[in-house]
């Protein structure tokens, strides 16, 4: 089975792909397309189906992907980390061709983007926690520092939870309600004391209102595609004892 990549109309024409759990090498609850280094699978899976990710997006590049905290944290790249030392943070941007920016998620949203007339790119990593803090916003700054402007900047929501899976307390509405009264309208209501949260359209909306020129949403729901996509929610509601991440790519050719 090849490798499954998703392109957007927002990005056509630069070197980037959001990628399921289709064409890897790992076995179990983790089958497919793996890239997770905190997951418990086989390194060796792991590295091959890194170096299948880089193939079906970028050949020859260089992966640069982080030790992802949920944070707003944005990191400047213009070289590769060892998988070992890897930054703490959940954004990449870089001028810098051949490299490809690497987030993994498993119902967290990526975020792809790009500024072609600048040469710059960005990803990152968007759960409700890093997405709340502004990960969104601090990628954008870090792109302009690079020469990128935000009016230019396409970006791309990839596969993500969607509401009809995202059943979030009332603690956790409340949180956003009070960050913004506005973001209630990210909320559906659902069995009592319990709100369907749409993570994919709090993260657009972020982008819009940080000026990015263009958004688009993909609108694939990760809990609800087995086959397709890795879930940390469905691994947990099924008792499973792992699961896998899948990759969202972006590069500037070398």
């Amino acid at each position: 089975m090849n490798v499954t990549v998703l392109h957007t109309a927002a990005l056509d024409g630069l070197p980037h792909g959001f990628l399921g759990r289709r064409g890897g090498v790992s076995q179990g609850v983790v089958a497919g397309l793996n890239v997770g280094l905190g997951s418990q699978d086989d390194r060796a899976a792991i590295a091959e189906n890194r170096r299948r990710a880089v193939e079906a997006v970028l050949p020859g590049a260089k992966l640069v992907t982080l030790h992802q905290v949920h944070s707003p944290d944005t990191i400047t790249v213009t070289a590769p980390y060892p998988d070992d030392a890897r930054p703490h943070a959940d954004a990449l941007a870089t001028a810098k061709p051949g490299l490809l920016l690497g987030v993994l998620t498993a119902d967290c949203a990526p975020v792809l983007l790009a500024d072609r007339e600048a040469g710059v790119v960005g990803a990152a990593h968007a759960g409700w926690k890093g997405a709340l803090g502004g990960v969104t916003d601090s990628v954008v700054a870090a792109m302009e520092k690079l020469g990128a402007h935000r009016e230019r900047i396409a970006a791309a929501v990839g596969p993500c939870i969607a509401r009809a899976s995202y059943e979030v307390d009332e603690g956790f509405f409340r949180r956003f309600c009070e960050a913004d009264p506005e973001n209630e309208r990210f909320f559906l209501g659902g069995r009592a004391g319990h709100h369907q949260f749409d993570l994919e359209a709090y993260v657009g909306a972020r982008l819009a209102a940080a000026g990015i020129g263009r958004v688009e949403l993909l609108g694939e729901d990760t809990y609800a595609n087995p086959e397709a996509y890795f879930s940390f929610r469905r691994a947990t509601h099924r008792g499973e004892a792992d699961y896998g991440r899948q990759i969202a790519l972006i590069g500037l050719p070398a």
